[in-house]
């Protein structure tokens, strides 16, 4: 499907003329993505409102490019570079005319290009601050900065800068902090602060957001999930009536997702449905093998104990390495992995007497996996997806085929599907199986769901404020009380190949070399080595060495997409 926007190419054209198909609008705002690790964010944000948002690449899309996409609102996040450094942009870009909200660098930016000085500060702010907004600008109304438009005289933002904006003429200051006199400023159809709305130490951060997108540039389509859930809902009550469905059930985001959909198509309220296969009409399995723990939990916290659905747990792990054994690339523990599932799902379908298998499935699942819209058109396999083109033996509903993973979200949201499935990081559909190097064992498979275990739980528990990382120039410093988790897009442990020899008491042994990733991305078409805390690298990486016995050693892999893909494999 989309990828990270680089040039105005037929291809990319027609791809995003697709989208907005799908999401029934013309309109469309870029995110130019300057580096920041809250990029990812930003896109939330903007998902939440319902508005298309593309991600675009700073370093090649030009003016010209815009021009052709006709973008109705701009948005430029933070980054680690400095504005005086001319970090990669067409400064043209400014020059159209389109509303532009610049995010601490992308403020300095629009800034620097307009002629303001951009210089070092002698007192930088990091953590939260008191904004104020400026008296000058409240009195000449809200007018003057849409952006505030119905919020309070001050309040509380997130700061992590180093660079000042200089007060001048060109500017009209309409909010101010203790050490930064130009918090906020405005410049003809140029809008920008120096804080991060984005994140939830700002407050009233998702309604400067909100009045960019609908006060200041004027959106006026949101993707109705509201709207296009009830839709669905209507279908799945049709197609279902009082037969049953057996759910794929992973406890992500799409799953869950789908589970609340049929949730809702269920005749009657849920109270009126009867506990026990006789009386629930939604089977959900779920496959254990190569997952993680943390996946488990999630699955039995949220659908264990609901009397609209019956969860059951397959333990396939036996399954699994069967016909996993001498697989070695990855393509074919794909398509082993693939073909268990399936399996497993056409048992248990049969053993419950369900009339349809429902599954999380996405149009990006489907595109990548060479299929889509029956253009005509030649499509590449991007690689195969184990939920696409099973050809199960009963009906398949897939009520989010025609979204992508950000209106699959939205429609999640307007379900009321807990926010801890639906923010939850990436976690890929064949599981381990691409965590682990060369053919899967019972050891190596044992060893990738400890490292994964402790890896993710000290994530969840590392909060920044106690560990900064080193001050940078433009943007990115240290921020408070943001667990380290919520900071990155995806993280992962994989099991190498690679045995080093160690030593554990008094003797030597022999263990397998860790490699841990993390990154900060957007919509993880491209992304960027997350640069994590050393102290929590060398954390973490003393529980797995002494807590986990075929564990030799920890190393962590620091390069950007592209050249490498997120997953190892």
């Amino acid at each position: 499907m989309l990828q990270t926007f680089k040039k105005a190419t037929d291809v990319a054209l027609a791809e995003i003329n697709e989208e907005k198909k799908i999401r029934k609008t013309e309109e469309l705002f870029l995110l130019f993505s300057m580096g920041s690790q809250f990029d990812h964010l930003i896109k939330q944000k903007l998902d939440g409102l319902g508005v298309f948002c593309l991600v675009a690449d700073p370093a090649t899309v030009t003016a010209d490019d815009v021009k052709k996409l006709n973008p109705i609102g701009i948005i430029l996040s933070g980054g680690p570079a400095s504005a005086y450094e001319e970090p990669p942009f067409d400064g043209k870009i400014f020059d159209l005319g389109i509303p532009v909200l610049g995010i601490c660098l992308g403020f300095q930016m629009w800034a620097h290009h307009i002629g303001v000085k951009i210089s070092l500060s002698s007192k930088r702010e990091f953590g939260t601050h008191i904004f104020r907004r400026s008296p000058e600008a409240l009195a000449k109304g809200d007018g003057i900065s849409k952006l505030f438009d119905g919020l309070p005289d001050k309040f509380k933002v997130m700061e992590t800068h180093g660079d000042i904006i200089s007060a001048d003429d060109k500017l009209t200051i309409t909010g101010t902090t203790d050490n930064t006199p130009v918090a906020a400023g405005q410049y003809k159809n140029l809008y920008g602060v120096q804080f991060h709305p984005e994140v939830t130490e700002t407050e009233n951060g998702g309604k400067i957001y909100e009045n960019f997108c609908f006060k200041v540039c004027g959106a006026k389509d949101k993707f109705p999930a509201s709207e296009v859930a009830k839709k669905k809902i209507a279908d799945l009550k049709n197609q279902i009536g009082n037969k049953k469905v057996l759910l794929a059930l992973s406890g992500g985001t799409d799953s869950a997702t789908v589970a609340y959909l049929l949730k809702e198509a269920l005749p009657g309220p849920p109270s009126f449905q009867k506990r026990g296969p006789g009386g629930v009409q939604i089977l959900g399995i779920y496959i254990k093998g190569i997952d993680r723990p943390d996946d488990e939990q999630h699955v039995k916290k949220y659908f264990g104990n609901e009397s609209w659905i019956n969860l059951k747990i397959v333990d396939a792990t036996d399954d699994f390495l069967k016909a996993l054994k001498g697989k070695t690339s990855m393509n074919e523990k794909r398509l082993a992995m693939r073909d268990i599932y399936k399996n497993i799902l056409e048992i248990e379908a049969k053993e419950f007497g369900a009339d349809f298998i429902a599954q999380g499935t996405l149009y990006t699942d489907i595109s990548e996996s060479g299929g889509g819209y029956d253009t005509g058109a030649k499509k590449a396999q991007i690689k195969i997806h184990h939920n696409v083109d099973l050809k199960f033996s009963l009906p398949e509903i897939e009520p989010l085929a025609d979204c992508v993973k950000d209106t699959g979200r939205n429609i999640g949201k307007a379900l009321g599907v807990p926010d801890e499935l639906l923010l939850r990081q990436p976690f890929p559909g064949p599981g381990l199986v691409v965590r682990i190097e060369g053919e899967v064992t019972p050891e190596k498979l044992h060893t990738a769901r400890l490292v994964d275990g402790i890896y993710i739980e000290e994530m969840r528990k590392w909060k920044l404020a106690s560990s900064p990382p080193p001050f940078q120039k433009g943007g990115q410093g240290e921020v408070d009380s943001i667990s380290l988790y919520n900071s990155i897009w995806q993280a992962g442990a994989v099991v190498t190949n690679s045995m080093i020899t160690c030593t554990k008491g008094d003797d030597a042994a022999e263990g397998y070399v860790i490699a841990l990733w993390a990154v900060w991305s957007v919509n993880g078409f491209t992304a960027r080595a997350a640069e994590l805390p050393y102290d929590f690298l060398k954390h973490v990486a003393q529980r797995m060495t002494n807590e986990i016995r075929e564990v030799g050693g920890v190393v962590y892999r620091i390069s950007d997409k592209p050249p490498v893909t997120i997953e190892w494999g």
